[in-house]
């Protein structure tokens, strides 16, 4: 990503210390009478970027999306949107503009018109207007349909109409309020990567809003996972996948194991966890020492575990237990193994041959072990 300069950056602009953050929200606090749906919280999101805030319904992401446009006030703290402070500015008046989850098109409007709405009173020419429009329109892709109304469109269409008139009046922030939700699985998945490409385009930075993981995974340079109005954890998808901080976010992100324990013994970088559950002792990765008791999970994900009918040898990270469920999607078969204590565990096996049906890795009432690699694990104190 290039710098004000045009010179490209050794790494992700994030990781520089000394660049200047475009949007910076500093301890913003909001309370709605004697609730509180954003607890103060800091963040800063940098030019260009794709960001997302990620979290269930009634996390705060949609409140704190909404303090940025203007349209709530900060019970605490600040906003900062390209050095500018927002205080006090109405939202007709900030460089921002915002995409709802509905759309919003005049229905008596073609394409043509309902992207050019908003131009009506800048300070353009006919000409320049005119220009501005086909740009858009041919920006996403719909040329031979400007001069269609929106319930002649499919549901791609109209949302791709709806970020062409958010970007009409080239706002330096465009934020997005779960801009994918309407559309069905298949759709959603194709848009995603042509949202994505229409930001590359135009520069602007995105703030999405979404509760959906793979949504935020697949849009964003950064998420920031939100939790009772409080950010958890920011990071790249990577980061926030592969390496959460806490219990909250490995449970959110995607599907994982976590098996409860406490800490036998800590050195050279690795952790043993005495685990009940499973009857057994796992050893983990860890960058610092832990007193030994300290109350701790294993956290494994489902692709991460490796699933045989053979026991493995003494000293591997492993369980045992019996196969109660096999669905089988493909690409990829889920078995859950059901331990001696009753827990149930979840195994993502890849089906990278072509098997019949008594060639399974394993079937239902199978004994099996399962077995995962020290560095596939994550410990979590918290």
């Amino acid at each position: 990503m290039p710098d004000d300069g045009g010179k490209p950056q050794s790494g992700p602009i994030w990781l520089d210390a000394a660049a200047k953050p475009f949007i910076s929200i500093e301890g913003v606090t909001k309370r709605f009478g004697s609730f509180t749906a954003v607890d103060n919280v800091t963040l800063k999101v940098f030019k260009g970027e794709l960001f997302a805030l990620l979290g269930g319904s009634g996390c705060g992401k949609s409140t704190l999306l909404r303090m940025l446009a203007g349209f709530e006030t900060p019970t605490e703290g600040k906003i900062l949107i390209d050095g500018q402070d927002m205080a006090g500015i109405p939202p007709y008046e900030r460089p921002v503009n915002m995409m709802f989850q509905s759309y919003a098109l005049f229905p008596h409007m073609t394409v043509e018109k309902n992207i050019g709405y908003g131009l009506k009173h800048e300070n353009m020419s006919d000409a320049e207007r005119a220009d501005r429009v086909k740009m858009l329109i041919d920006l996403v892709q719909l040329g031979q349909f400007a001069q269609r109304k929106p319930h002649q469109l499919s549901g791609g269409q109209r949302q791709r109409v709806a970020l062409a008139r958010a970007l009409a009046k080239q706002p330096k922030l465009l934020l997005l309020d779960e801009p994918l939700g309407a559309l069905d699985k298949k759709l959603r998945e194709q848009t995603q990567f042509e949202l994505m490409n229409i930001q590359d385009k135009v520069g602007i930075t995105f703030i999405v809003v979404t509760h959906d993981q793979e949504e935020a995974m697949t849009l964003a340079t950064r998420i920031a996972v939100m939790d009772k109005g409080v950010i958890r954890q920011t990071g790249t998808p990577t980061e926030i996948y592969e390496y959460p901080r806490t219990k909250f976010v490995a449970d959110f992100i995607g599907s994982i194991n976590q098996f409860e324990g406490e800490v036998k013994s800590s050195k050279k970088g690795f952790v043993t966890v005495s685990v009940p559950l499973t009857n057994t002792e796992m050893t983990v990765p860890h960058d610092r020492d832990l007193p030994e008791g300290s109350k701790v999970a294993v956290a494994v994900r489902p692709e991460k575990l490796t699933i045989t009918r053979k026991a493995p040898a003494k000293g591997v990270n492993a369980v045992t237990g019996t196969v109660v469920d096999l669905g089988y999607f493909g690409k990829d078969s889920l078995y859950r193994i059901k331990l001696a204590s009753g827990a149930l565990v979840r195994v993502n096996h890849v089906n990278s041959k072509r098997a019949g049906e008594g060639e399974r890795v394993a079937v239902w009432e199978d004994k099996v072990w399962l077995t995962f690699d020290p560095s596939s694990a994550i410990l979590l104190a918290e």
